[in-house]
């Protein structure tokens, strides 16, 4: 916009019209530039009238229920006297039917990195002592205390108020008031760094298909163990992800150097095509944001402290301003289909009954619907009934597509669920099947990759040992060679869809690909006419 000063009412109303429409296409975020043309040109505006357009960007938002923060002034140097200035406004209003907007960012980087720490100096609002104090809240399990190394993942959650505040557990909110107090959320995955816990890493890449990933490399270390794995499942996966290069208290400027020179090489070999961003003001930070959501290519480097905090505030910055990759448009495509719950983790909590914990892919999730779960392991589909809800620790009575969840189940048996399940409306008519065909490409392999090799493939959440009964036209596959191939289940059936991402590894050997043909498995095949008990459903 160039500039809106005092706008006539028809004008006005033209004006909300657009910030309504803006609002509605950035899933309820947009970024207004004031004092620029609308063909790019910076043209600036003078004190007084950036003062009026301010103010008529106030009242258009108040009409429309939004709140606006000034991101950032810039004088521009145009053919005048009086000093004009360019302004850059975020415009941010919770859409009507959710309570916030939402984004998840899984969190990678070789042991030893800081990930849990830097993490926890995030969500706790304090700084770490050099010891590891911060990350201790995020620990899971009591060997991960002791050794100091994250086994599980885990999620924390960091919430930006309409103001583009920090909202976390500093004032000792709990993680309901931090819900209710933000109008954005990020949840941070934070998966396991070291070799051991690799699967538990595809896994958490895989099945809680985050928006983004953070890869945090240690100054001091610089690109060293998984790194370059991380980076490349990240690649693999078409994640978008930026990097933060931790504990830069503990080393010179020139190892930091060093570091970053290292990555930006690695960036921009032809494999990766990346373009790094290297981010050193706030002005740096609104800019990678920006361009970071617009083209996937750019991939922002930030240098930070735990311990020093320095830098941290710029990581702030950039978190609160990146907007959404899918736009409204998809989300409500999504919502229109029928149900479809990914069951990623089983608990028993006392006096609940049995939860799973997992995304809703695809249509509306309501409290007290019925669905069916399964493939057990014989291909049946259960019914049950979803007792509540929960979305980051507090009750919800919808759920969307694309959100993350526990749903309650009540008195359901555990032992019937693993993860791997699906849970959909009675009405779909899934599709399960035992073998399918991917179209794969074999990233490293020590020999040659022929018939009647077991790998673990991963496929959404779907992680299982599969034998590859054929591979077309050819007897054996190379590295970097591609290929369509026949995988078999050897244990169950699994829920699988035509086009799902799907990586495969085996000791050193990994491979990515998609999944292209299915063999499904009809009814009669299974023999199970006979054995329909009560209360199960069988297709």
């Amino acid at each position: 916009q160039l500039k809106l000063v005092n706008p006539s009412q028809y004008r006005f109303e033209h004006l909300v019209t657009q910030m309504k429409w803006r609002l509605q296409e950035g899933r309820g975020e947009a970024v207004y530039q004031i004092g620029v043309e609308d063909n790019g040109l910076l043209v600036g505006l003078s004190e007084e009238e950036m003062r009026a357009s301010l103010k008529t960007l106030r009242r258009m938002a108040e009409k429309v229920g939004a709140d606006i923060t000034v991101l950032r002034e810039r004088e521009v140097d145009y053919d005048s006297d009086v000093p004009r200035k360019i302004t850059e406004v975020l415009v941010r209003k919770v859409p009507d039917n959710q309570q916030f907007l939402d984004l998840r960012v899984a969190v990678l980087g070789n042991v030893d990195s800081g990930k849990s720490t830097l993490l926890g100096v995030l969500t706790q609002g304090e700084l770490d002592n050099g010891r590891g104090r911060a990350r201790l809240n995020l620990f899971r399990h009591l060997h991960e205390i002791q050794s100091g190394r994250t086994s599980s993942i885990s999620f924390e959650i960091l919430g930006f108020n309409s103001k583009g505040e920090v909202v976390n557990y500093s004032d000792s909110r709990t993680a309901e008031e931090i819900c209710e107090s933000s109008s954005k959320m990020i949840t941070f995955i934070d998966l396991a760094g070291h070799h051991k816990y690799l699967k538990t890493t595809i896994f958490g890449l895989t099945s809680y298909c985050p928006d983004f990933a953070m890869l945090v490399v240690s100054a001091n270390t610089g690109i060293a163990g998984t790194t370059r794995e991380h980076l490349g499942l990240a690649m693999a996966l078409k994640v978008p992800f930026f990097i933060v290069i931790s504990k830069v208290d503990l080393c010179s400027k020139a190892t930091v150097e060093r570091t970053v020179k290292q990555l930006e090489r690695i960036l921009k070999q032809p494999g990766c095509n990346k373009l790094p961003l290297l981010v050193n003001s706030d002005d740096d930070a609104v800019t990678a944001a920006q361009q970071f959501a617009q083209s996937p290519n750019i991939t922002p480097i930030f240098t930070l402290s735990s311990v020093s905090g320095e830098n941290l505030d710029l990581l702030k910055v950039f978190l609160n301003i990146l907007p959404p990759l899918t736009n409204s448009k998809e989300q409500e495509e999504l919502m229109q289909q029928l149900t479809e719950f990914q069951v990623d983790e089983i608990y028993t909590v006392p006096e609940v009954g049995t939860v799973v914990g997992g995304t809703l892919s695809s249509g509306i999730c309501r409290e007290g619907e019925n669905l069916v779960v399964g493939p057990t392991d014989d291909g049946k589909f259960l019914r049950l009934k979803v007792c509540s809800i929960q979305r980051n620790r507090s009750a919800c009575r919808v759920l969307r597509a694309g959100q993350a969840a526990t749903l309650a189940l009540g008195s359901f048996d555990r032992s019937l669920l693993r993860k791997g399940m699906v849970m959909v409306s009675p009405e779909m008519n899934p599709t399960i099947c035992s073998v399918f065909e991917a179209e794969i490409v074999l990233l490293f392999h020590a020999t040659t990759f022929r018939k009647g090799f077991q790998v673990t493939v991963h496929v959404g959440n779907v992680r299982q040992t599969a034998i590859v009964e054929k591979i077309h036209g050819k007897d054996k596959l190379r590295t970097g060679e591609k290929a369509v191939v026949r995988f078999r289940f050897i244990k169950h059936p699994e829920y699988l869809k035509i086009g799902a991402k799907l990586l495969f590894r085996e000791g050193v050997t990994k491979g990515i690909g998609h999944v292209t043909d299915l063999q499904a498995i009809t009814t009669k095949e299974n023999g199970l006419e006979e054995s329909l008990g009560p209360g199960q459903l069988s297709f």
